[in-house]
């Protein structure tokens, strides 16, 4: 028998076309030379173009799920996207005080591509709260970064990036890595904030298309990364370069967004080089 691999706990969603939630995470994780252990959260009904409906699982079995595992494994990160509720939320946060030497991968993911609706604003408050100071990286676009920074919309739009990502750290997280697929620039920029400021900055081309699951699959690429070893800087780095290829090697099974294909190396794709 050989060593298990590095595992990573993951809790959010399940999105019945594998292009989000822990369809994505599972892949990504898998892809990675990790173990994933799913953690479904909520039962959403949603396809490519958008979603239908949405189902919170009961705070208990989320909690029994997570403590479950973490009870007979040695898990060496843990994920989070979609949570639901205020109840899982709250279970959350007890398991993060409980397991303060892991590494936690925050996605905060408020709405689905289609503009349908995750959490609302007592929701942003409480993960504001309970979360980020248990949070190891954050990893929001620019969007989410600014409504986390502040309750106030009028605020919210004269925000930076840099000065929303700055904001977040004073509320707990170690670091914050904000993408900027939504920012109006020729390429997208993402940046690592650490506690002296900007860590890191990384450019890549901008791709057509809008793709389900972008933001599912670079947190559970970061978490993987993490959980294989590298420091933080370098996590990142190679979870973004993973991303993109997964974004470059997209395919559209639908009639909707783009899916990443988070096996194309497996495909014999990806080996051209990378945006600098």
């Amino acid at each position: 028998m050989t060593d298990a691999p590095p595992i990573v706990l993951v809790l959010a969603g399940n999105d019945p076309s594998g292009g989000a939630g822990l369809s994505a995470d599972i892949l990504t994780i898998s892809s990675l030379g990790c173990h994933p252990l799913p953690v479904v959260t909520a039962i959403t009904v949603q396809d490519t173009a958008g979603m239908e409906g949405f189902l919170a699982m009961e705070a208990e079995w989320v909690s029994d799920q997570a403590r479950f595992v973490l009870e007979d494994m040695q898990i060496a990160a843990i994920k989070v996207g979609v949570l639901g509720s205020m109840e899982n939320l709250t279970v959350l946060a007890e398991i993060a005080a409980d397991y303060p030497d892991i590494p936690l991968i925050l996605d905060p993911v408020f709405a689905t591509g289609d503009g349908s609706e995750f959490a609302d604003e007592d929701m942003v408050s409480a993960m504001r709260e309970l979360l980020l100071p248990h949070t190891t990286v954050l990893t929001p676009n620019s969007l989410e970064a600014r409504r986390l920074a502040t309750d106030d919309p009028d605020e919210q739009d004269g925000l930076t990036v840099d000065e929303a990502a700055l904001r977040l750290r004073q509320f707990g997280p170690e670091f914050v890595l904000v993408t900027g697929t939504h920012e109006l620039t020729p390429n997208v920029t993402n940046t690592l904030f650490g506690r002296a400021g900007r860590v890191r900055s990384d450019s890549w081309d901008r791709l057509p298309g809008s793709y389900h699951g972008s933001g599912c699959t670079l947190a559970s690429a970061v978490a993987a990364f993490l959980a294989n070893g590298l420091e933080m800087s370098q996590a990142v780095r190679e979870a973004q370069e993973y991303t993109w290829h997964s974004l470059k090697n997209g395919y559209r099974p639908g009639m909707g967004q783009f899916i990443p294909d988070r096996l194309f190396w497996a495909r014999g794709k990806g080996d051209e080089d990378e945006p600098a």
